[in-house]
């Protein structure tokens, strides 16, 4: 295990890859844009290390050995429901993405990624986890749907849904604008910043995922509505 800290303060990142020159060229990078790096190569090292102090961020491979990065992904968000995890993967299927989501991933990199996408990616990830949430004054209600931000909790009909941040962060983005119509670009801008570009297929992933957790049907859904070739509407009513 490599452990730099950085010299601004910026926040600490978990790196877990069992690629040396990868993990290598990230805490070189990382660490001297200021960042505190620690870096493992396997699955069990990231959760022991989870559990012992306070990270920011996770950059966690698909294709680890041991648990593997999926598993690893399942055992970090059960462990904290805040800790961003961006996925680092030599694959890009819609399938694989499910799965990297579906395990509780926020973010999904596919190798071979240019450092400057990843490290703006990260930063944004950094910065929405610390920033205080202006939001986090009262409970969203709509129909059989309850969003805490407080206790960062979600009922529906009295029964939790468990949500990835990202998930968490669209959902009462979504519950904040009932009635309005929410564009693809808006919503990645609200979501994901404007250091990413607006991959409308890796949303319509994300909005099916969370579609799966909090309608009756998916396919017939009565809250997120598909606005087409425009973007999506949260019903009103």
């Amino acid at each position: 295990m490599n452990a730099t800290p950085g010299e601004a303060g910026l926040g600490t990142i978990l790196i877990v890859d069992d690629d040396n020159s990868i993990r290598k060229a990230l805490h070189v990078t990382l660490s001297g844009m200021g960042f505190t790096v620690v870096d493992v190569s396997r699955g069990e090292e990231a959760l022991t290390l989870v559990q012992l102090r306070r990270f920011d961020a996770v950059l966690l491979d698909v294709d680890i050995p041991g648990m593997g990065g999926l598993e690893a992904c399942r055992c970090i968000r059960n462990m904290t429901a805040h800790l961003p995890i961006l996925m680092l993967t030599a694959m890009d299927s819609e399938d694989d993405m499910v799965l990297g989501l579906d395990a509780g991933a926020d973010d999904y990199i596919t190798k071979p990624f240019r450092l400057r996408e990843l490290t703006a990616r990260l930063r944004s990830a950094v910065r929405r986890r610390n920033a205080p949430d202006s939001n986090k004054d009262g409970t969203l209600r709509h129909g059989k749907l309850e969003l805490d931000p407080v206790r960062y909790r979600v009922l529906k009909a009295g029964r939790p849904i468990h949500l990835s941040p990202k998930e968490f962060e669209m959902l009462q983005f979504f519950m904040s604008h009932p009635g309005e119509l929410i564009t693809h670009g808006k919503l990645f801008r609200s979501l994901w910043g404007t250091e990413r570009g607006e991959e409308f297929v890796y949303l319509r992933i994300f909005v099916s995922q969370l579609r799966k957790k909090i309608e009756n049907d998916p396919l017939d859904p009565q809250y997120i509505l598909t606005v087409p070739r425009v973007g999506y509407k949260f019903a009103d009513k």
